[in-house]
Order: structure tokens, then C-alpha cells, then sequence
């Protein structure tokens, strides 16, 4: 998908969900969304924090996430600006305020996986997936998730499955 097509995308959400543009605005969990250039990173529109922004949005919250996943996501690989979402994500899981909480953290579990090292000995999985030099966005995902640690052990375990919060923990260094 290329960038005009994500563009459209977000523009297809805020035609559906006007209201959601302004919903997040001055959240503290999103501070400082708006500084960061988005469209700087291969295949990433400028708009995101307006999909950030939905997340908040009690109507527009599921649709926000499933727009931010296919902008964030293909089938092999996860857009190079994940690391830069990735943080707004885990402050905004961590805040029991956050509409569409459980489906947050079930995309933060695709995150982690997506994050996960490529076995450079597996030939078939760095044909499919690439190897981790092409693709810094894994390290730093991982990285960001070390950094947020104190978030994910807080997580409710309510809301989300043991093998996938194992995997999160994993994700940040606590198992």
C-alpha cells in the first residue's frame, strides 16, 4: 500500500469520524505526536496522530486501530515509523481511560511478534521476512518496549490473554 493510499485511508476515517481528529487532542499519553514527522519514514503519512487522536474516540476507537493497522502493517513487515508509534501505544494501554483497550493490546501483541529477531540462519524466513539489517525497525521496536517496561508490567491481565501477555513481558525484557 503505497503512501496515497494510506493518505486516503485516514481521510475515509475522518470523513466517517469527524470528531475523532479533535478527541485526543492534549491527551498526556499522546504528547508530542504532532512533532514527529511522519512522512520523513518510507511509506508513512503525515496524518497519524489524527488515527492516535481516534484511538480516543469511544465511537471511533475500533475503527481508528484497524486503519492504524494497515498503514502500520503489511503481511512480511511493519512500517519503519512503529517505533516511533510504538510508545503513544503503550502509554495509551496502560491508561484504563482508553476505549478499545483489549484491541490495543492485541495490536501491541502483533508488534511484539513483528519485532521479533529473524533467524539469519533460516533462509526461508529471511526471504520472507528479511533479515534484521534490512529492517532496524525490529531492534528498536524492542528497544522501545525495554524502555516502557514499567507499562507493559503493569498491564491489566484481565484484558488480555497469558500467552500474549507473556509475550509482551518478553517483548520488554521481563521473562
Amino acid at each position: 500500500m503505497d503512501v496515497a493510499t494510506r493518505e486516503a485511508a485516514i481521510a475515509r476515517f475522518l470523513r466517517d469520524y469527524p470528531q475523532a481528529a479533535d478527541t485526543g487532542r492534549g491527551y498526556p499519553a499522546l504528547y508530542g505526536c504532532e512533532e514527529v514527522r511522519w512522512s520523513e519514514f518510507s511509506g508513512c503519512p503525515a496524518s497519524i496522530p489524527t488515527l492516535l487522536y481516534g484511538l480516543l474516540d469511544q465511537a471511533a476507537a475500533a475503527e481508528a486501530q484497524r486503519v492504524l493497522t494497515n498503514i502500520m502493517f503489511s503481511i512480511t513487515e511493519m512500517n519503519p515509523a512503529m517505533p516511533e508509534v510504538l510508545p503513544f501505544l503503550l502509554r495509551l494501554a496502560g491508561d484504563p481511560q482508553v476505549p478499545e483497550r483489549s484491541g490495543l493490546l492485541d495490536h501491541l501483541v502483533t508488534v511484539a511478534d513483528h519485532s521479533e529477531p529473524i533467524d539469519s540462519g533460516n533462509e526461508a524466513m529471511a526471504l520472507w521476512f528479511g533479515s534484521d539489517n534490512d529492517h532496524p525497525e525490529r531492534e528498536q521496536c524492542r528497544a522501545v518496549f525495554e524502555q516502557h517496561a514499567t507499562v507493559v508490567a503493569m498491564l491489566p491481565e484481565s484484558l488480555i490473554n497469558p500467552d500474549s501477555r507473556a509475550k509482551l513481558r518478553q517483548a520488554a525484557g521481563l521473562l
